[in-house]
């Protein structure tokens, strides 16, 4: 939920510049499609993704920390992960179901890229419908977990002597043809007007100094 007169409040202390690219950003920001980053253990590769996930309008990442943790780097990620909804699942030894199952719940098919000669390719990739896209360890790739239980396995054409893409070039090649698709689609793509005032919200209070003094004197001022 969100509080508009809080929001009000918050416009106080940011510029009309700032707010006025928000609202534009959060026009093209989408939750129709997600990434799923699966143990990546280079935080480069984290970085870079992240980065192309914001470029091309994905507000959600879903992390999944088995061997490795997390980390955005600012100088590869230029600031994007703070535009971006992080879900992280970490509570177990093993947590990449735990990410499969939320990741369904919310009506997502799973697809996992990989290079499998059975794999489809990303061109003739159908848009419509609601879709993770899995990215995994580096070397060893998507888990044979997200495998199994994938609903598409999907590929990126290559035709030199190399059998394979860093994969944080294969997620910005993925996620640029498939957001480019569907933006000219009649698919009702867009964040809805709750989502936008929510994330709305959380991009001001990250842009504004000594925000907790701030919230403090707004809850003390509706008391």
């Amino acid at each position: 939920m969100y509080d508009p007169k809080l929001n009000k409040y918050l416009e106080e202390f940011v510029t009309e510049h700032r707010k006025n690219t928000f609202k534009n950003v959060l026009e093209d920001r989408t939750r129709h499609f997600t990434v799923i980053l699966e143990d990546l253990y280079q935080k480069h590769n984290t970085s870079a993704i992240t980065r192309s996930c914001d470029i091309f309008g994905i507000q959600d990442l879903h992390v999944i920390e088995n061997k490795y943790k997390t980390y955005v780097s600012n100088q590869v990620g230029k600031g994007s992960q703070k535009w971006l909804t992080f879900h992280r699942y970490n509570q177990k030894e093993h947590n990449t179901q735990d990410c499969i199952d939320a990741i369904k719940a919310k009506g997502y098919q799973l697809i996992a890229t990989t290079p499998h000669e059975n794999s489809n390719f990303v061109a003739d990739f159908d848009v419509s419908k609601k879709s993770a896209f899995v990215f995994g360890v580096e070397k060893e790739g998507v888990s044979k977990m997200m495998l199994d239980q994938a609903d598409v396995h999907l590929k990126i054409p290559m035709y030199g002597f190399t059998e394979s893409l860093n994969v944080s070039v294969a997620a910005a090649i993925v996620l640029q043809d498939i957001t480019a698709r569907l933006r000219k689609t009649e698919i009702d793509w867009r964040l809805d007007p709750i989502e936008k005032q929510v994330i709305y919200s959380q991009w001001l209070q990250k842009s504004i100094k000594s925000i907790g003094k701030i919230l403090q004197h707004y809850n003390e001022k509706i008391k």
